[in-house]
């Protein structure tokens, strides 16, 4: 079944460029060019990702990602014109999965989508049925893949897909350390990775907010300084 994608672009060109390619991948798109007309599709619409502008005339798409993340676990992808390091991190803390930087390649753009959608597909409860070990834990923390649930303390945690998918590839190397770029190449497959990129540092630091976790006396998410990141002893 294709997937139901989201676009919002305030400018007509770029949006019906996305919309073209991603159409070319048999994908269905619904295609915007204001945050507000985009709304009632985000309540009313089954979608599997969606492409924010960040620059919108009415809602800014840091906004509408932080409404989407409410309520839905989907990837969100923002596209950005400027090429500054704030725009990039506060929309991964607000939940975005990834960033594009415009002016952007459209193949480049499509092998995004595409990487996003593969690691949200192998993540999210369908495909964890095929999984043996369906529910992992440490501490006081449990991750069920079959329902894709968190609990911290018996307490629920709402996580991103990325952020679920981190803490899944950590708990399943219990004690072992995981570098940012296995991590990196692990849940976006084939896409570039450099020391210089930092999208591996905010969501851990976002999820360690999410866990009232600390850098210096961590109860779950262990920085091995210069090695990567780690669970458990």
């Amino acid at each position: 079944m294709p997937a139901n994608i989201l676009v919002v672009d305030d400018e007509k060109e770029i949006a019906d460029l996305i919309e073209l390619y991603l159409k070319n991948e048999t994908y269905t798109v619904f295609k915007y060019y204001s945050a507000k007309d985009a709304l009632q599709c985000i309540e009313n619409t089954d979608l599997d990702l969606a492409v924010l502008d960040v620059m919108l005339p009415d809602i800014s798409g840091f906004s509408l990602c932080k409404t989407i993340r409410e309520s839905h676990t989907y990837p969100v992808i923002m596209l950005t014109a400027k090429d500054e390091e704030i725009d990039k991190i506060t929309g991964l803390s607000l939940g975005a999965d990834d960033y594009i930087t415009k002016p952007f390649r459209p193949l480049e753009m499509t092998a995004r989508v595409k990487a996003q959608l593969r690691r949200y597909k192998i993540y999210n409860p369908s495909a964890a049925l095929e999984n043996a070990e369906s529910v992992l834990s440490h501490s006081g923390l449990l991750l069920n893949i079959r329902t894709h649930e968190c609990l911290l303390n018996e307490k629920p945690l709402a996580l991103t897909p990325t952020e679920f998918a981190i803490l899944r590839i950590l708990l399943e190397r219990k004690g072992s350390v995981v570098s940012a770029e296995e991590l990196f190449h692990e849940i976006w497959q084939d896409e570039y990775y450099s020391k210089s990129n930092n999208t591996i540092t905010v969501h851990i630091r976002h999820l360690r907010e999410k866990m009232n976790d600390t850098v210096d006396n961590p109860n779950y998410i262990k920085t091995i300084w210069g090695v990567g990141y780690k669970i458990g002893r």
